[in-house]
């Protein structure tokens, strides 16, 4: 089946820049590479007793004893499975690709938030990577990056990256114009009014971005395994090319085990921030702290 003119000039497009950017691309992806191998090494050091320890203690603080225990049961689960590397491997992917992905969204969402005009071009941008398969950023990843972790982590952000940018845009958008009008009032620029008004009251929003990105990026996991990303998603892609239902359960059951407890932690962020009122904060600063 022969691709038509649109087809063909996407095709001559990643063909020219393989060609013509090559250097520059075996050095993106091994310094991507290295980071990601770097978070590996360091989260596989940690030992899992350690790591239990820690992440109880966090869903103690965050969510209460139910969850903790909750937390406990699943790593432990995860252990008993023997696929604790896997699922390091897969956290390691898990982060590289969230931490790009906000690193990049949070500001094109600021920007989308401050000028109508990106924020029209953003939308549709953004409709394009969220409707277009997943599979379909595999093939131009692999043809720039080649096989491993580094087109993982690359289509994963694309595929991760819209709702962090979309919720950023939206929070700040919705943050009440008297507020902005009492911090002009102050004398506040433009940058203090975002960073003391706008991105405090936008946090709920923002933080609901970034545990939708995460949920995107372990959903992006099996998908990512196909082009030798590892972890849990190639034990899941071990089974089904097996057909094996035992150990795709497994690699599934891990899957869905990290993802509730990352996204109940991240969540729970995001609650805690609306209780903070920022702007009730802001209105005692401006009055010298006197109700």
């Amino acid at each position: 089946m022969n691709s038509s003119i649109i087809g063909k000039s996407v095709e001559e497009t990643v063909n020219y820049l393989f060609l013509h950017f090559r250097t520059g691309f075996d050095a993106f992806s091994a310094g991507l590479g290295a980071v990601v191998k770097l978070l590996e090494d360091g989260l596989g050091i940690v030992p899992f007793a350690a790591m239990l320890v820690f992440l109880v203690g966090i869903a103690i603080w965050r969510r209460g004893i139910v969850f903790a225990v909750f937390v406990g049961l699943a790593l432990q689960a995860i252990q008993y499975m023997g696929l604790w590397s896997q699922t390091i491997s897969t956290l390691a992917l898990v982060i590289a690709a969230t931490f790009f992905s906000l690193a990049l969204g949070v500001p094109l969402g600021i920007w989308g938030a401050r000028n109508n005009r990106v924020e029209v071009i953003l939308r549709s941008l953004l409709d394009f990577m969220q409707t277009m398969p997943a599979f379909v950023y595999l093939i131009p990843a692999v043809i720039l990056f080649g096989l491993g972790r580094v087109p993982a982590v690359i289509a994963t952000i694309v595929f991760s990256m819209p709702p962090v940018v979309r919720l950023t845009t939206l929070g700040i958008r919705q943050v009440r114009e008297e507020l902005l009008e009492a911090g002009r009032s102050f004398g506040s620029t433009d940058a203090q009014l975002l960073w003391k008004i706008q991105l405090p009251n936008a946090l709920p929003s923002i933080m609901a971005g970034v545990n939708q990105t995460i949920m995107m990026a372990l959903s992006m996991v099996v998908v990512a395994s196909m082009i030798g990303a590892g972890g849990l998603g190639e034990y899941v892609l071990s089974g089904i090319q097996r057909l094996d239902i035992g150990i795709g359960f497994e690699g599934g059951l891990g899957v869905v085990l990290l993802a509730i407890v990352l996204d109940r932690l991240t969540e729970s962020f995001g609650v805690k921030s609306k209780k903070s009122k920022p702007a009730n904060r802001f209105n005692k600063a401006g009055t010298g702290g006197k109700a």
